[in-house]
């Protein structure tokens, strides 16, 4: 039974038909902040797919979008959601990039050995194709589910405009679910690229920008003056230690140790005492970890340098997302049924991948797992390595695999009609 509905989805999928929705998709230029413009796009495929697609601002101009196929049984049954985000990272620098290449056009979708470039192509329109493609292909198998199958496709996800980059579409989505606007699901698959693993741990985050303030003075009289440089040494002395330490601790089999990098520095006077100096930093949290407890224990690092008691510090914390600091940490049981059965459906249907994995990066799982107690994976076409950079693009082979892998998983977890 297994081996024939693999070969049925495998002799029906038209392939030509799935490249040509992701090369629309990317298109639809989305930069954050401008997502409406494929919203539009996927309003009308998913009103194709029978989902009665609706939509809403989750900020002014800027929707999120939703549907639901109902399933078949008439007693309330599963819900199983695929969900991902609609914006993408920008474009600056990548025509001059591409100069006089097929790929010069960010939106263009060239193909060029066996994959499809452009900006969105694996981060993540590859993932939201696929998804949808694989409606279509149960569709043309005849296939009926049994239980519901639902799509949310949400905005600013991405970091880099100015104001926007705070997961505001996935807390509007996850209220909109909580009150009951939006069915909630039972299981998620959130499309982000894992070169089409099983992700079903990711890592956390914060971001700290510590500005550290003393006094200013001329060269000539420097004791008239409380040096906020050399301050600044002793606390990211102290800051780079509190990451070794951290570093020490067991690591997590899946996505590896806790650490703090440091990724900027800024200090100096004109012929003077240094008066100002600041840095940021990126924290980076085991699953297991409290996002909470890691702010104090940070601050406590840095106040606690053997510096002028008259340096005066300060924290901003400028990336909160499901937390007001920042991005929690999340793991599911890697054992749970449903992500084992995504595993065996890729690999059933022949996909690369298949294996559990952990996200080296943050998305936004932690509105389903810990806001909703929705179980959520990642899986997807496309390798992270390549997302926000001018190489973005996507196997084409990988991407036809996942819809195929989709599809089957589709119909074991919500269940089929026998006819």
């Amino acid at each position: 039974m297994i081996d024939a509905l693999v070969n049925t989805l495998k002799d029906l999928q038209d392939r030509d038909a799935d490249i040509a929705l992701l090369k629309s998709a990317l298109r639809h230029e989305s930069v954050t902040g401008n997502e409406a413009n494929f919203v539009s796009f996927l309003q009308t495929q998913m009103a194709d797919l029978v989902l009665a697609p609706r939509s809403a601002d989750f900020l002014p101009g800027r929707p999120n979008i939703w549907g639901v196929r109902k399933g078949s049984q008439t007693e309330p049954g599963r819900n199983l959601m695929f969900t991902g985000h609609t914006d993408t990272v920008h474009v600056r620098g990548w025509a001059d990039h591409w100069e006089d290449d097929p790929r010069n056009d960010p939106f263009g979708g060239a193909i060029v050995d066996g994959h499809v470039w452009g900006r969105g192509a694996c981060d993540l329109k590859g993932g939201i194709c696929a998804a949808l493609a694989a409606l279509r292909l149960l569709d043309r198998a005849g296939i009926t589910l049994a239980n519901d199958l639902s799509f949310a496709f949400i905005g600013d996800e991405e970091s880099g405009e100015v104001g926007t980059g705070v997961s505001a579409g996935a807390k509007d989505l996850t209220h909109r679910i909580l009150s009951g606007t939006v069915p909630k699901p039972d299981f998620a698959v959130y499309v982000e690229p894992t070169k089409l693993d099983v992700y079903t741990a990711q890592i956390g985050f914060f971001i700290a920008d510590v500005k550290i303030t003393g006094k200013s003075a001329y060269f000539g009289t420097p004791d008239e003056g409380v040096d906020a440089l050399k301050a600044t040494h002793k606390i990211l002395s102290a800051v780079w230690a509190h990451s070794d330490a951290l570093r020490s601790q067991p690591h997590h089999d899946l996505v590896g140790p806790s650490d703090v990098l440091v990724t900027h520095l800024s200090g100096g006077g004109y012929i003077a005492v240094p008066g100002e100096c600041s840095f940021s930093v990126i924290r980076k949290l085991r699953p297991g970890e409290d996002l909470s407890e890691a702010v104090v224990a940070f601050e406590s690092v840095v106040r606690g340098a053997d510096i002028d008691p008259s340096i005066e510090i300060s924290f901003d914390y400028p990336a909160g997302r499901d937390h007001p600091k920042g991005g929690s940490p999340v793991e599911i049981d890697r054992n749970h049924p449903a992500a084992a059965m995504l595993q065996s459906s890729l690999k059933d249907t022949g996909a690369t991948g298949g294996d559990i994995g952990g996200a080296p990066y943050w998305s936004e799982s932690p509105f389903w797992v810990d806001q909703l107690g929705c179980p959520t994976v990642y899986c997807a076409p496309g390798n992270i390595a390549v997302a926000h950079t001018f190489e973005e693009r996507i196997s084409i082979d990988a991407y036809l695999d996942a819809v195929r892998a989709y599809a089957l998983f589709m119909t074991r977890f919500c269940g089929v009609v026998e006819t």
